[in-house]
Parts: structure tokens; sequence; C-alpha cells
């Protein structure tokens, strides 16, 4: 599943066998995003991890910040 674009942020849910494994992923996002100093809103129930990326510091739109950390976010899954 792509990301979708609605209401300026990019959004995608991603579904794992457990709460541990979702747990594993939001801990690899964490990293990346602390090295970006880009961090996701998520929300996280047992086995799925929702994410919503935008830029606050541009206005809460999209911006390449966003895109480039759905791309490394991608690559985690």
């Amino acid at each position: 599943m792509n990301w979708l674009e609605e209401n300026n942020a990019l959004k995608k849910t991603f579904t794992f066998k457990n709460f541990s494994e979702a747990f594993a992923f939001m801990t690899r996002v964490a990293l990346i995003a602390e090295k970006m100093d880009h961090h996701p809103y998520w929300v996280n129930v047992w086995n799925k991890v929702e994410i919503t990326l935008n830029t606050h510091s541009a206005g809460n739109i999209v911006t390449g910040k966003d895109r480039k950390l759905a791309a490394e976010i991608d690559k985690l899954v």
C-alpha cells in the first residue's frame, strides 16, 4: 500500500503479526526520525501502526522532509 496524501499529510497504516513486531517497527522508525530531526504523529493499537507525516515548521503541509521519511520508513518493511 502506498502513502495516501490527504488533508496536507501523508498517511499509511502498517499491520504486523503482533504487538511486539509493531513496537519493534516503531523503534526502528524512531531512530530514523531522530536522525532526520523529523518526527511522525503515530497511533499504535496492538498490531497496527498508523503514521501521519507533515512538516509543522512549514505550516503543516507535506514537504520533501515528509517524502524522504516516508521512503525510509518503507524500507523497514
